[in-house]
């Protein structure tokens, strides 16, 4: 017992970034499931907020472009002929397709 109070007391520093990063690993194994879902979900609200906005609003695409940059990096294609758009982000591709008037913008599965 003698000898975790002295390396405590000896590395402060080195005690309380262990601390932390058995907290961090915790926190991820916790939530590991949204985690793992969240590159999905980059692509996915590109394409679809980009479909809804080109589409459904009659945006101009520069400004719908603008509309869903974000931090992350992505790639955006719009096949304006078929009203389709293509996003790709964290290795990750997702698709939304203009359904019509009433229905606006669906993602493809």
């Amino acid at each position: 017992m003698n000898g975790r109070k002295a390396f405590i007391r000896r590395r402060p520093l080195s005690s309380v970034l262990l601390l932390v990063v058995a907290v961090m690993v915790v926190l991820a194994w916790q939530y590991r499931v949204a985690l793992q879902a969240f590159p999905s979900i980059i692509s996915a609200y590109t394409a679809k907020e980009y479909c809804s906005c080109r589409y459904v609003m009659d945006n101009p695409a520069e400004y719908c472009a603008g509309y869903v940059k974000q931090w992350l990096p992505s790639t955006l294609s719009d096949d304006s002929t078929q009203k389709r758009v293509t996003a790709s982000g964290m290795g990750r591709t997702s698709s939304a397709l203009w359904k019509g008037q009433r229905q606006g913008c669906q993602l493809e599965p």
